[in-house]
């Protein structure tokens, strides 16, 4: 048997290193995540969701050596095995491997996935783990790649930081509590709406980390009941 044959066995014990990365955007947003071989879909399916800052509220669905795979939605697509019960470890994946994951069809973001490594489970290590990445992921809602692209031109990000540093001024010029308060409700929306355009390059692989920790306490406390 050779070793590449070993690795992708259904050993319990081991790691797959997946570099995820959304499709059609340049500079990349990626990430890089280590996940134990028993982790299942549907558990790739949080996991792709937390690590992006999504919030599955759109259907979604994998495509793995041309199967489909994914958690049924009422309106979506139909899956012939249950997302719940299929491990990577019964993929039969291989390292250099890719896969597909595709979520909001009406937007088409799609995240390429491909198996940089299969090794051993580190003891004492906690899986699902981000040990990398860049920028921060796209909204959900926007109409896709191209969207993003045309929404993140450099003068329209220059122009939110020139009109959040306006708003700024307004609040530390405001003299009292009730002026505070009423910018702030006249601007809350804008505010929301710059957000995204202020914090592109922003990513904080620690609090990652930490909604994927809470991310899988969610999902044993689930199997549990």
């Amino acid at each position: 048997m050779t070793e590449d044959a070993d690795l992708v066995s259904c050993c319990h014990h081991h790691v797959y290193q997946l570099r995820a990365v959304i499709h059609g955007i340049s500079p990349l947003i990626w990430r890089r995540l280590l996940l134990a071989a028993q982790t299942t879909i549907a558990e790739l399916h949080a996991i792709v969701q937390t690590v992006f800052g999504w919030d599955g509220e759109h259907l979604h669905r994998f495509d793995i050596h041309g199967t489909e795979y994914g958690m049924y939605a009422v309106g979506g697509p139909w899956f012939r095995d249950d997302a719940r019960t299929v491990r990577l470890a019964d993929l039969g994946l291989r390292p250099r491997e890719r896969f597909s994951y595709e979520y909001n069809f009406h937007a088409g973001w799609h995240v390429d996935l491909r198996v940089e490594q299969i090794r051993p489970a580190e003891l004492g290590k906690q899986y699902p783990r981000c040990t990398g990445g860049r920028r921060a992921g796209p909204p959900e809602d926007w109409g896709g790649p191209w969207e993003f692209v045309q929404r993140t031109q450099p003068h329209l990000v220059f122009g939110a930081l020139l009109r959040a540093a306006e708003i700024m001024g307004q609040l530390l010029d405001a003299d009292t509590d009730d002026q505070l308060t009423n910018i702030l409700g006249a601007d809350r929306d804008e505010l929301a709406e710059l957000l995204p355009l202020l914090g592109l390059e922003l990513f904080d692989r620690k609090a990652c980390n930490q909604a994927l920790a809470t991310c899988a306490a969610g999902a044993v406390a689930g199997s549990r009941r």
